[in-house]
């Protein structure tokens, strides 16, 4: 393959303009033409050693479905893509894409559009009816629970039932999906694109059972004793909060019961007790992903006015040399929903709230330095609804710890040796609740891990594939 990264550049989908894509929900990335596709898959440079390997949790064999689509075989590189990740319109669409921070021309110019690849090759692959279902060609017996829908919980599912295991899956919301469905904003991930695959896994076999609360019914050993193993791919739902005076005042929200509210009223449902950003003064309280996705839902929201504001200063705008390529760059970045609006303010420590008959008024913070220390006077800022993003501090572990004995580690998490086995025999942990809140494409690979080792473990042999170039089920 002819390397074209000197006689074309970088491009991307072109997003809607911000007052057309602030007055809807959907997705409003138009597709780049079939042209400018091919153009994209030829700036790969092929490297002889692919650093973008080394950047992908899943192992994504990068140049070879990026040959492929610039040499329009469409179909050679959806088998190539198909081989390692099992949900790759997912990465396409929500990956922050570690795989082009480590992509060679990164180190000077632009990198591959990756992400971007990804995407059109399982929408390609969608459109010409080249995703089917692959069910096993027979059954081994054996029973599998997963708990948690999300995306380590669903290709886990998909890997073992193609293994010809009976896979039940297990989610205590509404309908599947984990974060996927509830917590990331259809304007970032319709969830067409989640129902689509779901109907796939359903026709490789995997039972889907909703609104079902494992540890309190059924519980955690009772699940054990009717299945060969359990899989504990619950997530990390412990939010980190605010310990401020204040905090009880109405008009103070999580981040995730923001955004679930807003998802189910976007899906169609009847939500009882909405959390609504209209005509509201509007601050959210972290800088990262999930506090871009409150940001972009209460801009859509019709809010008054919102900030963004983050604990430590604001990073660099181009690497530092302490953070050379191909590391994950540390630099500043503007997400699709901060360039729609609002303000951001770095280096605030929120010291107390204040509000008058029980209802929020003013969010009160002092700037601070890389030490954290404060570096002037207080300040008032106006607001009615406070959005605590500040990330998560790991799994629920209560009946997991009082029904199946697990040991936890220092940070609260289940304890596991190097292949996902907890403490108590037949129980494996994955995902966000394994490793900490983390990336889609970690969870995916940590579900693919984990349906290999539980495969082995009752086959008594390696029979799914490893990571990177392998084939699929």
């Amino acid at each position: 393959m002819a390397a074209d990264f000197k006689r074309f550049g970088r491009v991307r989908g072109t997003p809607a303009p911000i007052d057309e894509r602030l007055g809807q929900w959907g997705e409003f990335v138009e597709d780049r033409t079939d042209d400018v596709r091919r153009q994209q898959g030829a700036r790969c440079m092929g490297c002889g050693i692919p650093f973008c390997h080394q950047g992908c949790p899943l192992g994504n064999v990068i140049p070879d479905f990026n040959e492929a689509i610039g040499e329009d075989r469409w179909e050679d590189a959806w088998r190539v893509l198909d081989s390692t990740n099992n949900f790759p319109e997912f990465t396409g669409r929500i990956c922050p894409a570690p795989c082009e921070a480590a992509c060679t021309l990164a180190i000077n110019d632009a990198p591959v559009t990756i992400e971007d690849n990804e995407r059109d090759i399982a929408e390609m692959a969608f459109a010409q009816g080249w995703v089917v279902p692959r069910p096993p060609r027979k059954r081994t017996g054996r029973r599998v629970a997963v708990v948690g829908s999300g995306p380590a919980g669903l290709a886990a599912s998909q890997q073992l039932a193609r293994a010809g295991h009976q896979v039940v899956l297990f989610e205590k919301s509404d309908r599947v999906g984990g974060l996927l469905r509830y917590g990331i904003p259809d304007f970032k991930l319709e969830k067409r694109v989640i129902d689509r695959r779901l109907a796939q896994l359903v026709a490789e076999g995997v039972e889907i059972r909703t609104g079902i609360d494992v540890g309190a019914s059924p519980r955690w050993d009772q699940l054990a004793a009717d299945h060969d193993a359990v899989l504990v791919a619950t997530g990390a739902s412990r939010p980190r909060d605010l310990q401020v005076e204040g905090r009880d005042l109405d008009g103070v929200h999580l981040a995730m019961a923001y955004l679930s509210r807003s998802n189910h009223t976007v899906a169609g449902d009847a939500v009882p007790d909405p959390i609504l950003a209209t005509g509201r003064h509007v601050i959210v309280l972290g800088g990262g992903d999930t506090g871009s996705d409150c940001l972009g839902t209460a801009l859509r929201q019709g809010a008054a006015s919102v900030l963004q504001a983050e604990l430590f200063p604001a990073p660099p705008s181009a690497r530092a040399a302490s953070n050379p390529w191909p590391r994950w760059p540390t630099i500043l970045r503007t997400s699709s929903s901060q360039a729609e609006g609002g303000e951001r303010a770095w280096g605030w420590m929120t010291t107390r709230l204040s509000g008058e008959d029980g209802v929020l008024q003013h969010l009160h913070a002092v700037p601070v330095g890389p030490d954290l220390k404060p570096t002037g006077p207080e300040r008032a800022f106006p607001c009615d609804l406070l959005l605590l993003a500040m990330g998560f501090l790991g799994p629920s572990t209560e009946g997991l710890v009082d029904q199946l004995g697990l040991a936890l580690t220092d940070r609260g998490s289940p304890q596991t040796d190097d292949a996902y086995r907890s403490t108590a025999p037949g129980v494996y942990v994955a995902g966000d609740a394994h490793r900490g809140a983390s990336l889609v494409v970690w969870a995916i690979s940590e579900g693919r891990e984990v349906a290999r080792v539980i495969d082995a473990d009752l086959c008594g042999e390696l029979r799914l594939p490893t990571r990177g170039r392998d084939r699929s089920w």
